[in-house]
């Protein structure tokens, strides 16, 4: 079972097909499928500040005949200027574009802005994944930010879960995160 499918388990069963999703790192697309399969009657939108990610992205979402995402060539921490409504299901895969440039990846100050913004806009029962990867020294800083910033978040408004290898300290984790209710 890879990272990926421990992240999309927690979505089972949750997210009516008329949702609004965000996938916060678009990557190579495939989350970005995930997302537009878990609502076929919503909406998907998806950020990425990499035109490779786009073009990659369209063609995976045109090869399999998807039409409901938004593809948009941003910074993950501009959610806000283009989502105003509920989220209902949220992905972030943080790092770098896989077999792309490493030396462009996700950096801790707007990942952090962009999960705060992210739990604002999480609907009541929305879910929200994030893939954290300490395995460098960017992706370190990226995964003790957010533990901290979300280890002091009220527990009545989101539940909020860490999956990690314990004998593994620099393998990859999860965080995983319910909205209980409107803070």
């Amino acid at each position: 079972m890879t990272l990926s499918d421990i992240a999309k388990y927690f979505f089972k069963g949750k997210i009516a097909p008329d949702g609004v999703a965000v996938d916060f790192t678009m990557g190579n697309g495939y989350d970005t499928l995930f997302l537009c399969s878990l609502v076929p009657e919503g909406k998907v939108y998806a950020f990425d500040i990499q035109k490779d990610a786009i073009a990659s992205t369209e063609k995976r979402l045109a090869e399999n005949g998807v039409t409901n995402a938004t593809l948009i060539h941003d910074s993950h921490a501009e959610v806000k200027k283009y989502v105003t409504s509920p989220i209902n299901a949220a992905m972030f895969n943080l790092g770098y574009l896989p077999g792309g440039d490493k030396s462009v990846h996700t950096m801790t100050d707007s990942t952090l802005k962009a999960v705060s913004d992210a739990l604002d806009l999480l609907a009541i029962g929305g879910v929200m994944t994030v893939s954290v990867y300490p395995g460098h020294d960017e992706g370190t800083r990226e995964g003790n930010a957010l533990t901290d910033m979300l280890s002091r978040v009220d527990r009545h408004d989101f539940s909020i879960l860490q999956c990690k290898m314990l004998n593994s300290p620099t393998s990859p984790f999860i965080i995983a995160i319910e909205r209980n209710k409107k803070g």
